[in-house]
């Protein structure tokens, strides 16, 4: 490497250093830590690029570095060092050409300096203009469009697909690098981008086959959201890294020398599960750390040509089973059968050693880089083609999901978001074919997934020979015959039948003539009797009524309106709702009168009973409902959701539904904490799991009773076939008495598990 690449003029930098009251020494070597940082990524991206590409990578960066001369990040460090960790990000872990590692080096000055789109069109070329443009957030908004907002930037970066599919793997890469560095953020911003990360970004980073990149988010996303988890799952697997390690390696010496023998070229690595994979099993499970068995796998990877590839694979397969049990049921074949994400592998489930499961995942080199780097490699191996056109490929798959881009903001997102982390069946057509459809879809669904023709005329649907209703839930393996009739037309009902995007949005499409006539007279109607009630008809109105009538979009409630299915008398109980709304509701608590009963809470009042829940940095005692999606009480981790009709709701902080609310509603979000109270108890229910043992029942009710003073509730107990299960709900006062009584019931004798149930 030349001088002229690791030397670069920063001469702007002085000027700003010397603002900064920093020294030359520091200046000199900061510029030596940027030269160092891009010798790096010239490293990582110039193996396979021309003389003209590295031209015009070192083109971006000297426009970038000058752009951003006068910057800093909250950290203080030169701001040019984010986007050469974004370009590095783009050509290592995802693995794009040159334009796209132009297009990171500047996809952030046309946001936050001078220089325009048409700037950049004029000293690169048009496709970094339109990927840049892309990559720059849309302007913002008026304040009564604020609940829109992020919905609204999720909406524009992902119809950018219908552009360049680049904007997004650059999009994902600018929040990895984000997320990587935002320790010295503020709390509340630390959860909110945390919150939008694990919302959208990660199961978007797991649709294009970034499953690296995918598992980064959804690790740091714990990190920031469940910082208390994260901190103990870590120091657990710390812990008890040295056990995995030694555990791994007598497996692997196993393998390694049966495969050396077969004449197999390949590599083992050990992959500990991710945290956040952990964690998820753990809650959907109930079950603590050290009852999660496969928290590692080994992945073997094996160098073969295209033709031998499934041979070896099948061959390595016989190479475990030799040495250890599998278990059929959690066999995945996904080399005969590749994901829709173009992932390959062949997933092997089998007993180890000491009585432990362990996960072998068996991948050539061509399916781990796809693996590794998603549909840039896919593409690559596949047919050779250049980066734009073997991404053209792809995205031409994806359209369809985009087609229907009229709905409000939240209802486009929340719709293109339920695609993305489905888990896949595959079904048969009548003559043999194999079909991947995500789990939950109907005998409709199949349909629209072989042609939107055939779907819009689908009269019947029949499943392994027999007629099903068309909302029908397939399964794995299940054989589907299409019945189809010219005279058949969808139905505004068949939207609750389908759950595949492709399938609504080709419904809607039929629909839309009609329907789309009738919303826009319903529209005109539903303005003009909201007038009357004194009511301006906008975006926040709009939603207002979507969510009253409990429907999907705003054209729902035009058309409903158009058709006289929304009555005046169901309008006017709207209206009256609507003044119980956000304004009245802080008029009657936050700025309420403080002499009738406002009060602020002394820190000397607090307790180690922690019962009552106060809000606000002013710690203001409000009124609330506890939600009952995940049951909080005193001592657990929560916060308040200000709603629009049902005031304050307090959520646990790892609620099902936080990670939304934080994402789209930050704003509508406010700090909770328990203080002292001896005045409210709450209900609690606790599963219970063990061998049916004579007394049992005593035993339980003495313990809850008898020795804790808690009182029952309710209690169903069953036991069939030496197996006992009990669900208490009990009456507690917080949450460490909960703790304390699930700790005793566990010691009981035929205990195996107790666990809280969070849903009714």
């Amino acid at each position: 490497m030349n001088a002229f690449f690791c030397y670069i003029n920063f001469s702007q930098y002085f000027y700003i250093h010397q603002k900064l009251n920093m020294t030359e020494i520091d200046l000199e070597a900061e510029n030596k830590a940027i030269a160092k940082e891009y010798k790096e990524l010239l490293r990582i991206s110039y193996q396979n690029l021309t003389d003209e590409d590295k031209k015009l990578i070192r083109k971006a960066f000297d426009v970038a570095v000058e752009a951003h001369s006068d910057q800093r990040r909250k950290s203080g460090e030169a701001y040019i060092f984010h986007p050469i960790a974004v370009a590095k990000i783009v050509a290592s872990q995802i693995g794009l050409g040159s334009t796209a590692i132009a297009a990171a080096l500047l996809h952030d000055v046309v946001e936050d300096t001078d220089i325009t789109i048409s700037d950049i069109e004029k000293m690169f070329n048009p496709k970094i203009a339109k990927i840049v443009e892309g990559l720059t957030k849309i302007p913002k908004v008026k304040n009564d469009q604020e609940i829109s907002l992020q919905a609204e930037n999720f909406r524009k970066m992902l119809l950018t697909l219908n552009d360049d599919v680049r904007v997004i793997l650059i999009k994902i890469a600018d929040r990895l690098h984000n997320m990587q560095t935002m320790d010295g953020m503020a709390d509340y911003k630390q959860a909110k981008i945390a919150s939008e990360t694990l919302y959208i970004y990660a199961p978007l980073a797991h649709r294009l086959g970034l499953y690296n990149i995918k598992s980064q988010l959804e690790d740091l996303g714990l990190k920031y959201t469940e910082p208390d988890v994260y901190a103990d799952i870590v120091s657990k697997i710390k812990e008890t890294k040295e056990e995995q390690d030694a555990y791994i390696k007598s497996i692997s010496d196993v393998l390694s020398k049966s495969m050396t023998e077969e004449g197999i070229d390949f590599i083992i690595k050990g992959r500990p599960k991710s945290i956040y994979s952990i964690r998820r099993k753990m809650k959907a499970q109930g079950v603590s750390f050290d009852e999660v068995y496969d928290k590692f796998a080994l992945r073997i990877i094996y160098k073969s040509n295209l033709h031998d590839e499934k041979f070896l694979a099948w061959k390595i397969y016989s190479v475990v089973t030799d040495h250890y049990r599998p278990s059929p049921s959690r066999l995945r074949d996904w080399i005969s059968s590749p994901k829709s994400t173009g992932y390959e592998a062949l997933h092997i489930t089998a007993m180890g050693p000491m009585g432990r499961w362990v996960e072998i995942q068996v991948r050539s080199e061509r399916m781990d880089e796809i693996a590794e780097k998603g549909y840039a490699a896919h593409y690559k191996y596949k047919n050779g083609a250049t980066e734009e056109n073997s991404l053209e490929i792809w995205l031409n798959q994806l359209k369809e999901a985009l087609e229907n881009a009229n709905n409000n903001a939240v209802d486009f997102v929340e719709d293109f978001k339920l695609n993305l982390y489905a888990k896949e069946i595959y079904v048969f057509t009548p003559k043999g074919e194999i079909k991947s459809l995500p789990k939950g879809a109907t005998s409709l669904d199949f349909a629209f997934s072989i042609h939107s023709e055939i779907g819009v005329k689908t009269r019947g649907t029949k499943v392994n020979g027999k007629l099903v209703p068309l909302n029908h839930v397939l399964n794995s393996g299940d054989q589907v015959e299409i019945i189809t009739s010219v005279n058949q037309k969808p139905t505004l009902q068949w939207l609750d039948y389908v759950t595949t995007s492709r399938a609504k949005n080709k419904i809607k499409n039929v629909l839309n003539e009609n329907v789309k006539k009738i919303g826009e007279d319903g529209k005109e109607i539903l303005a003009r009797k909201l007038r009357h009630l004194k009511i301006n008809l906008n975006e926040s109105t709009v939603n207002e009524l979507v969510n009253y009538f409990k429907l999907q979009t705003s054209l729902d409630l035009f058309y409903r309106v158009g058709i006289g299915a929304i009555e005046n008398q169901q309008l006017r109980d709207y209206a009256n709702q609507k003044n119980n709304t956000l304004v009245n509701f802080f008029k009657k608590t936050i700025k309420r009168n403080p002499n009738v009963n406002e009060e602020r809470i002394n820190a000397n009042e607090i307790t180690k009973k922690f019962d009552l829940l106060v809000f606000g940095v002013e710690q203001n005692k409000l009124d609330y409902k506890l939600s009952p999606c995940c049951n909080p009480i005193p001592g657990d981790n929560v916060f308040g959701f200000i709603t629009i009709n049902e005031g304050i709701k307090v959520h646990k902080t790892d609620c099902p539904n936080a990670i939304s609310m934080q994402s789209n509603f930050a704003y509508r979000i406010i700090p909770a904490r328990w203080i002292d109270s001896s005045q409210e108890d709450f209900k609690a229910i606790i599963k219970i799991t063990g061998m049916d043992v004579l007394g049992l029942t005593n035993e339980l009710t003495k313990v809850i009773s008898n020795q804790m003073h808690v009182n029952i509730q309710s209690i169903s107990l069953s036991s069939e076939a030496g197996i006992f299960n009990g669900q208490v709900t009990v009456v507690v006062q917080n949450n460490t008495i909960l703790k304390k009584l699930m700790e005793n019931i566990k010691k009981v004798d035929g205990i195996d598990k107790v666990t809280r149930v969070y849903n009714n």
